[in-house]
Protein backbone atom coordinates (compact mmCIF):
# COMPACT_ATOMS: atom_id res chain seq x y z
CA UNK A 1 0.00 0.00 0.00
CA UNK A 2 1.69 3.28 -1.41
CA UNK A 3 -0.53 6.24 0.48
CA UNK A 4 2.36 9.05 -1.19
CA UNK A 5 0.47 10.53 -4.05
CA UNK A 6 2.53 10.81 -6.96
CA UNK A 7 3.31 14.41 -8.86
CA UNK A 8 0.69 13.56 -10.97
CA UNK A 9 -2.16 13.15 -8.91
CA UNK A 10 -0.71 16.64 -6.85
CA UNK A 11 -0.88 18.67 -10.24
CA UNK A 12 -4.24 16.97 -10.33
CA UNK A 13 -5.35 18.26 -6.83
CA UNK A 14 -3.73 21.75 -8.04
CA UNK A 15 -5.77 21.59 -10.71
CA UNK A 16 -8.78 21.33 -8.99
CA UNK A 17 -8.41 23.51 -6.12
CA UNK A 18 -8.19 26.28 -8.65
CA UNK A 19 -11.13 25.30 -10.84
CA UNK A 20 -13.20 24.99 -7.01
CA UNK A 21 -11.79 28.61 -5.87
CA UNK A 22 -12.70 30.20 -9.11
CA UNK A 23 -16.45 28.53 -9.46
CA UNK A 24 -17.42 28.03 -5.72
CA UNK A 25 -20.06 31.53 -5.14
CA UNK A 26 -19.08 32.96 -2.51
CA UNK A 27 -21.92 33.01 -0.43
CA UNK A 28 -22.37 29.56 -0.44
CA UNK A 29 -18.77 28.67 0.98
CA UNK A 30 -20.05 31.45 4.06
CA UNK A 31 -23.54 29.09 4.35
CA UNK A 32 -21.18 25.86 4.41
CA UNK A 33 -17.87 27.18 6.69
CA UNK A 34 -20.40 28.50 8.92
CA UNK A 35 -23.10 26.08 9.43
CA UNK A 36 -25.53 27.71 8.41
CA UNK A 37 -29.38 26.51 6.57
CA UNK A 38 -28.31 25.71 2.68
CA UNK A 39 -31.49 26.45 0.78
CA UNK A 40 -32.75 24.03 -2.15
CA UNK A 41 -31.63 27.24 -4.47
CA UNK A 42 -27.75 26.94 -2.94
CA UNK A 43 -27.53 23.33 -3.01
CA UNK A 44 -28.85 23.37 -6.99
CA UNK A 45 -26.94 26.20 -7.91
CA UNK A 46 -23.64 24.07 -7.02
CA UNK A 47 -24.43 21.30 -8.29
CA UNK A 48 -25.42 22.93 -11.67
CA UNK A 49 -22.34 24.78 -11.58
CA UNK A 50 -20.27 21.25 -11.49
CA UNK A 51 -23.04 19.80 -14.18
CA UNK A 52 -22.02 22.35 -16.29
CA UNK A 53 -18.48 21.59 -16.02
CA UNK A 54 -19.00 18.05 -16.57
CA UNK A 55 -18.01 16.93 -12.95
CA UNK A 56 -21.48 16.59 -10.80
CA UNK A 57 -20.71 13.05 -11.80
CA UNK A 58 -17.38 12.75 -10.89
CA UNK A 59 -17.44 9.18 -10.29
CA UNK A 60 -18.93 8.25 -13.56
CA UNK A 61 -16.96 6.55 -15.90
CA UNK A 62 -16.36 8.35 -19.68
CA UNK A 63 -18.91 6.31 -21.26
CA UNK A 64 -22.07 8.20 -19.33
CA UNK A 65 -20.77 11.44 -19.48
CA UNK A 66 -18.06 11.21 -16.19
CA UNK A 67 -14.82 12.29 -16.04
CA UNK A 68 -13.53 8.85 -15.80
CA UNK A 69 -11.43 9.50 -12.59
CA UNK A 70 -9.25 6.74 -10.96
CA UNK A 71 -10.58 6.21 -7.35
CA UNK A 72 -7.53 8.85 -5.83
CA UNK A 73 -9.00 11.23 -8.64
CA UNK A 74 -11.99 11.12 -7.09
CA UNK A 75 -11.09 10.99 -3.72
CA UNK A 76 -8.70 14.45 -4.16
CA UNK A 77 -11.90 15.84 -5.82
CA UNK A 78 -13.94 15.13 -2.58
CA UNK A 79 -11.79 15.85 -0.49
CA UNK A 80 -10.43 20.06 -2.21
CA UNK A 81 -14.25 20.69 -2.42
CA UNK A 82 -15.14 19.96 1.28
CA UNK A 83 -12.16 21.94 2.41
CA UNK A 84 -12.94 24.98 0.24
CA UNK A 85 -16.78 24.93 1.59
CA UNK A 86 -18.38 23.68 -1.41
CA UNK A 87 -21.90 21.94 -0.21
CA UNK A 88 -21.76 18.71 0.36
CA UNK A 89 -23.50 17.23 -3.40
CA UNK A 90 -26.92 15.68 -2.38
CA UNK A 91 -26.24 12.04 -3.48
CA UNK A 92 -29.85 10.66 -4.21
CA UNK A 93 -29.22 11.47 -7.99
CA UNK A 94 -25.33 11.03 -9.32
CA UNK A 95 -23.92 8.60 -6.15
CA UNK A 96 -26.59 6.30 -5.80
CA UNK A 97 -29.47 6.22 -8.19
CA UNK A 98 -27.58 6.99 -11.60
CA UNK A 99 -24.59 3.56 -10.61
CA UNK A 100 -27.55 1.40 -10.30
CA UNK A 101 -29.20 2.92 -14.08
CA UNK A 102 -25.55 2.50 -15.19
CA UNK A 103 -25.35 -1.11 -13.74
CA UNK A 104 -28.81 -2.63 -14.41
CA UNK A 105 -30.94 0.16 -16.53
CA UNK A 106 -31.44 -0.36 -20.26
CA UNK A 107 -29.99 1.39 -22.72
CA UNK A 108 -33.42 3.80 -23.02
CA UNK A 109 -33.49 3.97 -19.34
CA UNK A 110 -29.89 4.91 -19.06
CA UNK A 111 -30.86 7.85 -22.14
CA UNK A 112 -33.63 9.28 -20.45
CA UNK A 113 -32.03 9.41 -17.14
CA UNK A 114 -28.71 10.02 -16.82
CA UNK A 115 -28.54 13.85 -18.33
CA UNK A 116 -30.78 15.16 -15.78
CA UNK A 117 -29.21 13.65 -13.00
CA UNK A 118 -25.52 14.51 -14.31
CA UNK A 119 -26.48 18.16 -15.48
CA UNK A 120 -27.86 18.61 -11.93
CA UNK A 121 -31.21 20.31 -13.13
CA UNK A 122 -33.60 16.93 -12.13
CA UNK A 123 -33.57 16.54 -8.13
CA UNK A 124 -33.95 12.88 -7.08
CA UNK A 125 -34.83 11.45 -3.79
CA UNK A 126 -34.52 7.85 -1.96
CA UNK A 127 -37.65 5.61 -1.71
CA UNK A 128 -36.20 2.90 0.69
CA UNK A 129 -37.24 3.11 4.44
CA UNK A 130 -41.06 2.42 5.51
CA UNK A 131 -42.29 2.68 9.60
CA UNK A 132 -41.93 -0.85 10.07
CA UNK A 133 -38.84 -1.08 7.94
CA UNK A 134 -35.53 0.71 8.13
CA UNK A 135 -32.23 -1.90 8.88
CA UNK A 136 -35.04 -4.52 8.07
CA UNK A 137 -35.60 -3.35 5.27
CA UNK A 138 -36.59 -6.73 3.35
CA UNK A 139 -39.49 -6.68 5.03
CA UNK A 140 -41.07 -3.33 3.41
CA UNK A 141 -44.70 -3.20 2.31
CA UNK A 142 -45.05 -0.80 -0.19
CA UNK A 143 -47.07 -2.58 -3.03
CA UNK A 144 -46.67 -2.24 -6.54
CA UNK A 145 -49.24 -4.64 -8.48
CA UNK A 146 -48.55 -4.95 -12.35
CA UNK A 147 -52.11 -3.89 -14.36
CA UNK A 148 -51.09 -4.05 -18.02
CA UNK A 149 -48.95 -2.01 -18.82
CA UNK A 150 -48.85 -0.27 -15.45
CA UNK A 151 -47.79 -0.81 -12.06
CA UNK A 152 -50.64 0.17 -9.19
CA UNK A 153 -48.32 1.67 -6.13
CA UNK A 154 -49.52 1.73 -2.67
CA UNK A 155 -47.90 2.31 0.50
CA UNK A 156 -45.85 4.67 2.79
CA UNK A 157 -41.94 5.87 2.83
CA UNK A 158 -40.19 7.43 5.43
CA UNK A 159 -37.52 9.47 6.40
CA UNK A 160 -37.06 10.64 2.82
CA UNK A 161 -34.44 13.16 3.27
CA UNK A 162 -35.34 16.84 1.23
CA UNK A 163 -38.44 14.98 -0.28
CA UNK A 164 -40.30 18.08 -0.57
CA UNK A 165 -37.78 19.23 -3.07
CA UNK A 166 -37.95 15.96 -4.93
CA UNK A 167 -39.07 15.93 -8.78
CA UNK A 168 -38.21 11.81 -9.05
CA UNK A 169 -37.99 8.86 -6.62
CA UNK A 170 -36.33 6.00 -6.80
CA UNK A 171 -38.41 3.27 -4.56
CA UNK A 172 -38.09 -0.60 -3.61
CA UNK A 173 -41.52 -1.72 -3.66
CA UNK A 174 -43.21 -5.28 -3.05
CA UNK A 175 -44.17 -6.97 -6.34
CA UNK A 176 -44.47 -10.53 -5.06
CA UNK A 177 -45.39 -12.42 -1.21
CA UNK A 178 -43.64 -15.90 -2.32
CA UNK A 179 -40.17 -17.38 -1.02
CA UNK A 180 -38.03 -15.24 1.16
CA UNK A 181 -39.11 -11.38 1.76
CA UNK A 182 -35.42 -10.36 -0.25
CA UNK A 183 -36.94 -11.68 -3.55
CA UNK A 184 -40.13 -10.40 -3.88
CA UNK A 185 -38.63 -6.22 -4.32
CA UNK A 186 -38.61 -4.58 -7.28
CA UNK A 187 -36.41 -1.37 -8.03
CA UNK A 188 -39.24 1.55 -9.59
CA UNK A 189 -38.30 5.54 -10.55
CA UNK A 190 -41.50 7.17 -10.13
CA UNK A 191 -42.24 10.84 -11.14
CA UNK A 192 -43.03 12.61 -7.57
CA UNK A 193 -45.60 14.83 -10.07
CA UNK A 194 -47.66 11.73 -10.54
CA UNK A 195 -51.49 11.76 -9.08
CA UNK A 196 -51.92 10.18 -6.14
CA UNK A 197 -48.39 11.17 -4.19
CA UNK A 198 -48.54 13.16 -1.21
CA UNK A 199 -45.30 14.23 0.56
CA UNK A 200 -45.99 15.10 4.15
CA UNK A 201 -42.77 17.19 6.02
CA UNK A 202 -41.31 16.04 9.31
CA UNK A 203 -40.12 17.99 11.96
CA UNK A 204 -37.29 17.13 13.46
CA UNK A 205 -35.33 17.73 17.08
CA UNK A 206 -32.97 20.86 15.30
CA UNK A 207 -36.72 22.41 14.09
CA UNK A 208 -36.20 21.62 10.74
CA UNK A 209 -38.13 19.33 8.19
CA UNK A 210 -35.34 17.80 6.60
CA UNK A 211 -37.59 14.45 6.04
CA UNK A 212 -40.76 13.82 4.71
CA UNK A 213 -43.16 10.87 5.15
CA UNK A 214 -44.14 10.11 1.09
CA UNK A 215 -47.59 8.33 0.54
CA UNK A 216 -48.58 6.50 -2.75
CA UNK A 217 -52.08 6.08 -3.10
CA UNK A 218 -53.12 4.13 -6.49
CA UNK A 219 -49.80 6.23 -8.36
CA UNK A 220 -49.36 4.94 -11.46
CA UNK A 221 -46.17 4.32 -12.58
CA UNK A 222 -45.36 2.90 -16.40
CA UNK A 223 -43.58 -0.65 -16.95
CA UNK A 224 -40.81 0.83 -18.41
CA UNK A 225 -39.87 2.76 -14.99
CA UNK A 226 -38.72 -0.76 -13.70
CA UNK A 227 -35.37 -0.84 -13.45
CA UNK A 228 -33.87 -4.78 -14.55
CA UNK A 229 -36.01 -7.62 -13.83
CA UNK A 230 -39.18 -8.11 -11.54
CA UNK A 231 -38.07 -9.42 -8.24
CA UNK A 232 -34.56 -8.93 -8.34
CA UNK A 233 -34.69 -5.24 -6.82
CA UNK A 234 -32.74 -6.38 -3.54
CA UNK A 235 -29.67 -7.31 -5.77
CA UNK A 236 -29.85 -3.53 -6.93
CA UNK A 237 -30.41 -2.11 -3.70
CA UNK A 238 -27.48 -3.62 -2.23
CA UNK A 239 -25.56 -2.30 -4.78
CA UNK A 240 -26.66 1.08 -3.96
CA UNK A 241 -26.39 1.12 -0.14
CA UNK A 242 -22.24 0.40 -1.10
CA UNK A 243 -21.89 3.73 -2.30
CA UNK A 244 -24.65 5.12 0.47
CA UNK A 245 -22.55 3.95 3.64
CA UNK A 246 -19.23 4.93 2.26
CA UNK A 247 -20.76 8.51 1.14
CA UNK A 248 -21.79 8.60 4.56
CA UNK A 249 -18.46 8.60 6.19
CA UNK A 250 -17.42 11.65 4.05
CA UNK A 251 -13.97 11.80 5.68
CA UNK A 252 -13.29 15.14 3.77
CA UNK A 253 -16.08 17.27 5.71
CA UNK A 254 -14.98 16.03 8.89
CA UNK A 255 -11.04 17.10 8.10
CA UNK A 256 -12.81 20.96 7.14
CA UNK A 257 -15.57 20.54 10.43
CA UNK A 258 -11.92 19.57 12.63
CA UNK A 259 -10.40 22.87 11.57
CA UNK A 260 -14.00 24.51 12.71
CA UNK A 261 -14.01 23.31 15.93
CA UNK A 262 -10.10 23.96 16.80
CA UNK A 263 -11.52 27.71 15.36
CA UNK A 264 -14.37 27.53 17.85
CA UNK A 265 -12.53 26.56 20.61
CA UNK A 266 -10.10 28.80 20.45
CA UNK A 267 -12.64 32.15 20.48
CA UNK A 268 -14.41 30.62 23.39
CA UNK A 269 -11.34 30.17 25.03
CA UNK A 270 -10.69 26.50 25.94
CA UNK A 271 -8.55 25.71 23.42
CA UNK A 272 -5.84 25.85 25.64
CA UNK A 273 -7.60 23.42 28.96
CA UNK A 274 -5.37 20.55 28.77
CA UNK A 275 -8.41 18.48 28.93
CA UNK A 276 -10.65 19.56 25.90
CA UNK A 277 -7.19 20.00 23.79
CA UNK A 278 -6.96 15.90 24.53
CA UNK A 279 -10.54 15.65 23.10
CA UNK A 280 -9.39 17.57 19.97
CA UNK A 281 -6.79 15.04 19.88
CA UNK A 282 -8.43 11.86 19.92
CA UNK A 283 -10.86 13.40 17.61
CA UNK A 284 -7.86 14.46 15.16
CA UNK A 285 -6.47 10.73 15.57
CA UNK A 286 -9.43 8.90 14.28
CA UNK A 287 -9.94 10.85 11.57
CA UNK A 288 -6.37 10.59 10.50
CA UNK A 289 -6.96 7.13 10.93
CA UNK A 290 -10.72 6.99 8.96
CA UNK A 291 -8.79 8.80 5.80
CA UNK A 292 -5.90 5.81 6.41
CA UNK A 293 -8.68 3.31 5.72
CA UNK A 294 -10.19 5.25 2.94
CA UNK A 295 -7.07 5.65 1.15
CA UNK A 296 -6.44 2.07 2.00
CA UNK A 297 -9.62 0.94 -0.05
CA UNK A 298 -8.62 3.28 -3.11
CA UNK A 299 -5.05 2.19 -2.73
CA UNK A 300 -6.35 -1.67 -3.64
CA UNK A 301 -8.57 -0.19 -6.17
CA UNK A 302 -5.96 1.85 -8.09
CA UNK A 303 -3.81 -1.44 -8.22
CA UNK A 304 -6.49 -3.57 -9.39
CA UNK A 305 -6.98 -5.66 -6.27
CA UNK A 306 -9.86 -6.62 -4.31
CA UNK A 307 -10.79 -4.22 -1.68
CA UNK A 308 -12.03 -5.67 1.79
CA UNK A 309 -16.02 -5.18 1.94
CA UNK A 310 -15.97 -2.26 4.42
CA UNK A 311 -18.65 0.02 3.32
CA UNK A 312 -20.24 -0.69 6.67
CA UNK A 313 -17.07 -0.16 8.36
CA UNK A 314 -16.01 3.79 6.82
CA UNK A 315 -19.89 4.07 7.53
CA UNK A 316 -20.14 3.25 11.50
CA UNK A 317 -16.77 5.49 11.97
CA UNK A 318 -17.80 8.62 9.87
CA UNK A 319 -20.84 8.49 11.70
CA UNK A 320 -19.42 8.66 14.78
CA UNK A 321 -16.85 11.44 14.25
CA UNK A 322 -19.74 13.53 12.90
CA UNK A 323 -21.24 12.97 16.32
CA UNK A 324 -18.59 13.44 18.52
CA UNK A 325 -17.24 16.80 16.26
CA UNK A 326 -20.57 18.52 16.56
CA UNK A 327 -20.80 17.77 20.57
CA UNK A 328 -17.27 19.10 21.39
CA UNK A 329 -18.41 22.19 18.96
CA UNK A 330 -21.35 22.92 20.97
CA UNK A 331 -19.54 21.84 24.66
CA UNK A 332 -16.99 24.37 23.47
CA UNK A 333 -19.32 27.24 23.10
CA UNK A 334 -21.16 26.01 26.16
CA UNK A 335 -24.83 28.40 26.83
CA UNK A 336 -23.76 30.42 23.92
CA UNK A 337 -24.67 27.65 21.59
CA UNK A 338 -28.25 28.55 21.39
CA UNK A 339 -30.78 25.63 20.74
CA UNK A 340 -34.07 26.44 18.60
CA UNK A 341 -33.48 29.86 17.21
CA UNK A 342 -35.23 28.92 14.38
CA UNK A 343 -33.46 32.71 12.88
CA UNK A 344 -30.04 31.25 13.94
CA UNK A 345 -29.63 29.09 10.88
CA UNK A 346 -30.74 31.98 8.35
CA UNK A 347 -26.79 33.70 6.67
CA UNK A 348 -26.41 37.02 8.59
CA UNK A 349 -28.81 36.54 11.56
CA UNK A 350 -26.56 37.95 14.51
CA UNK A 351 -28.86 37.89 17.50
CA UNK A 352 -28.58 39.87 20.61
CA UNK A 353 -26.21 37.65 22.69
CA UNK A 354 -22.26 37.71 23.64
CA UNK A 355 -19.66 35.64 21.68
CA UNK A 356 -19.00 34.39 18.07
CA UNK A 357 -22.80 34.58 16.72
CA UNK A 358 -21.96 33.62 12.94
CA UNK A 359 -20.15 30.15 14.65
CA UNK A 360 -22.07 29.52 17.61
CA UNK A 361 -25.77 30.22 16.62
CA UNK A 362 -25.94 26.86 14.33
CA UNK A 363 -24.06 24.76 17.13
CA UNK A 364 -27.02 23.03 19.29
CA UNK A 365 -28.79 22.31 16.23
CA UNK A 366 -26.68 20.76 14.49
CA UNK A 367 -25.68 18.64 17.83
CA UNK A 368 -29.45 17.37 17.41
CA UNK A 369 -29.54 16.87 13.87
CA UNK A 370 -26.26 14.65 13.72
CA UNK A 371 -27.60 12.23 16.25
CA UNK A 372 -29.12 10.42 13.18
CA UNK A 373 -26.13 9.49 11.39
CA UNK A 374 -25.32 6.15 13.68
CA UNK A 375 -29.29 5.70 12.85
CA UNK A 376 -29.54 6.17 8.70
CA UNK A 377 -28.07 4.15 5.79
CA UNK A 378 -28.21 0.89 8.15
CA UNK A 379 -28.03 1.40 11.98
CA UNK A 380 -24.55 1.09 13.20
CA UNK A 381 -25.39 -1.72 15.26
CA UNK A 382 -26.51 -3.83 12.27
CA UNK A 383 -23.53 -2.74 10.50
CA UNK A 384 -21.49 -4.17 13.08
CA UNK A 385 -22.72 -7.81 12.38
CA UNK A 386 -22.29 -7.38 8.63
CA UNK A 387 -18.86 -6.65 9.08
CA UNK A 388 -18.00 -9.61 11.53
CA UNK A 389 -19.49 -11.65 9.20
CA UNK A 390 -18.12 -10.72 5.85
CA UNK A 391 -14.94 -9.67 7.05
CA UNK A 392 -14.37 -11.51 10.14
CA UNK A 393 -16.18 -14.51 8.65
Amino acid sequence: MDLAFTPEELAFRDEIRTWVKGNLPADISHKVHAAMRLTRDDMQRWAQILGKKGWLGWAWPTQFGGPGWNAIQKHLFEEECALAGAPRVVPFGPVMVAPVIMAFGNAEQQQRFLPGIASGEVWWSQGYSEPGSGSDLASLKTRAERVGDKYIVNGQKTWTTLGQYGEWIFCLVRTSNEGKPQTGISFLLIDMKTPGITVRPIKLLDGECEVNEVWFDNVEVPVENLVGEENKGWNYAKHLLAHERTNIADVNRAKRELERLKRIAKTEGVYDDLRFRDEIAKLEVDIVALEMLVLRVLSAEKSGKNSLDIAGLLKIKGSEIQQRYAELMMLAAGPYSLPFIFEAMDAGWQGDFPGDNVSNAPLAANYFNMRKTTIYGGSNEVQRNIVAQTVLG
